[in-house]
């Protein structure tokens, strides 16, 4: 079924209520033919005379009250819904729901949206902390985050911090009774903390690249974790060896706590992105998100 053009009867309603096609015209921003062209094929349209024209007055006729009393007072309700609209894009408000790792919503994602809740109370966020790889239309997400090499070419990646490089790194009371690896091979030959991946289930396999060589390495250990916390604490401990985003282990490097290996086998890759399904027209709360998000 073909999708109706309803122009001709906006057009006949304003002409009704002006009284006048020269009102009417220039209240619709048309000429005053064009508007006399329309309401003439809509009367043929419909096989009825819906104006009664004389040279001083236009005025419904019956069927034209009919039509009136049936369809004047939408136009009215869509007129008002329209400028409901325009109050929301100029007040925003509704939650918007993200779902992200623990440390960026710490290090990114709270800094950068405090501002947006602070600036405009009738907006909400709800954030799922979440380690594994969501379906964030499935499970009615806006937007989830995640680093730029993981996400799917349907979605809009919008980059929300710099570049990461990985860091291997250990306490110096571990290096002090374990000779520090030369080599990502040698790994094999120490203890080091590993994570239980999320979505897969298995461990995760330690990658390196220098000069274009790319080595995996299957680590061993006493500890596995599923979230990056507690690696850092045992790594502090003496535990073992930990790979992790440097960011996570920023101010143990600075202070001393962690010592840095192997750090020219860990090249820079992409970083924290915000995705989202493509979408023609963003809520405005969304799109407030996305602009405090963006990275500058």
């Amino acid at each position: 079924m073909a999708r109706r053009n309803f122009n001709d009867l906006l057009g006949f309603v304003t002409v009704a209520r002006e009284g006048s096609f020269t009102k009417a015209a220039a209240v619709l921003g048309v000429t005053q033919s064009a508007l006399s062209q329309t309401i003439r094929a809509l009367e043929e349209r419909l096989q009825i005379r819906l104006l009664t024209r004389t040279t001083r007055s236009v005025s419904p006729t019956l069927a034209g009250e009919r039509l009136m009393n049936a369809i004047g007072h939408r136009f009215d309700e869509i007129e008002a819904e329209l400028d409901a609209l325009t109050d929301l894009r100029d007040k925003p408000a509704g939650t918007v729901r993200i779902t992200c790792g623990d440390g960026v919503l710490h290090k990114v994602l709270l800094p950068k949206l405090a501002p947006v809740l602070q600036a405009y109370p009738d907006i909400a966020l709800e954030f799922d902390v979440n380690y594994g790889f969501r379906d964030i239309v499935a499970d009615r997400f806006d937007a989830g985050v995640r680093l730029g090499s993981t996400i799917d070419k349907d979605m809009v990646a919008l980059p929300i911090g710099p570049p990461m490089r990985m860091a291997v790194a250990a306490s110096p009371a571990y290096f002090a009774a374990h000779p520090a690896p030369k080599t990502p091979q040698e790994l094999t030959q120490h203890r080091c903390i590993n994570q239980r991946m999320p979505t897969s289930g298995g461990l995760y396999v330690w990658d390196f690249a220098r000069k274009g060589k790319q080595v995996n390495v299957r680590v061993d250990g006493p500890l596995i974790f599923n979230t990056v916390a507690p690696q850092v604490d045992a790594a502090l401990l003496g535990l073992g060896i930990v790979l992790l985003p440097e960011d996570e282990i920023a101010d143990q490097l600075a202070q001393g706590g962690l010592l840095r290996v192997l750090e020219d086998w860990c090249p820079v890759f992409a970083g924290y992105h915000l995705y989202y399904p493509s979408r023609r027209q963003p809520s405005p709360a969304f799109s407030l998100v996305l602009q405090a998000l963006r990275l500058r």
